[in-house]
């Protein structure tokens, strides 16, 4: 049987990283084996080019080059970590997919979503997951938990200016309108356990 590619997408401080966790238990507890990755990086390749998108100055690569950069990253983890995954019947739940370079390179960046989309289609063939979880909080709630997360470190993407970042959840939320067959959005406020209950009634359609 053929496994799910599944990927948990949103702006900043959203809570990916434990709804992830949660979920790859969940996915575990029904019998399915549960592979779980991150973009940039999933494969020794793609974590070498992730060191250099999310290391250095502000200024160290311009939207072109990180796109370009997240692209061939991207094209390793597809081919040597998800395709092998999901044909092997597992499934692979990854913190983060092509919809934020769409999102931070394409519409936050200035690329376009068109450009974008033109290097999925050549490095990664254009392969998509079955279902894109969308995780969304109000600004505020978001700003809070990145202050409390991580105080006055961040990366050199996450450290963005607000406005920035404004785009980006702005672009999240056009996609999954765009796409409603793919995305689900989910409301990421309240307790871990009421999040999580939300991801799963979300997926329970793919369990049958």
């Amino acid at each position: 049987m053929r496994g799910r590619f599944i990927s948990i997408e949103g702006g900043e401080a959203v809570g990916k990283s434990t709804q992830i966790r949660l979920l790859a238990d969940w996915v575990e507890a029904q019998g399915r084996s549960a592979t779980v990755t991150r973009e940039p990086g999933g494969t020794a390749s793609a974590e070498a080019i992730r060191a250099l998108l999310l290391e250095g100055g502000a200024d160290r690569w311009n939207a072109r080059s990180e796109a370009l950069l997240f692209a061939a990253a991207r094209a390793d983890h597809v081919a040597r970590l998800i395709r092998p995954a999901v044909d092997a019947g597992g499934w692979v739940i990854s913190d983060r997919f092509v919809d934020s370079s769409r999102a931070y390179q394409g519409v936050a960046g200035g690329l376009g979503d068109d450009a974008i989309m033109a290097l999925h289609r050549f490095g990664s063939q254009g392969y998509l997951p079955d279902i894109t979880l969308l995780l969304e909080l109000p600004a505020d709630e978001a700003a809070r938990r990145a202050e409390l997360r991580d105080g006055a470190r961040s990366d050199r993407i996450g450290g963005r200016d607000a406005a920035y970042h404004a785009q980006v959840v702005a672009a999240f939320r056009r996609f999954a309108e765009a796409e409603p067959e793919r995305f689900r959005i989910i409301d990421a406020s309240g307790t871990s356990d009421a999040v999580h209950a939300r991801i799963v009634a979300a997926l329970q359609p793919l369990m049958a």
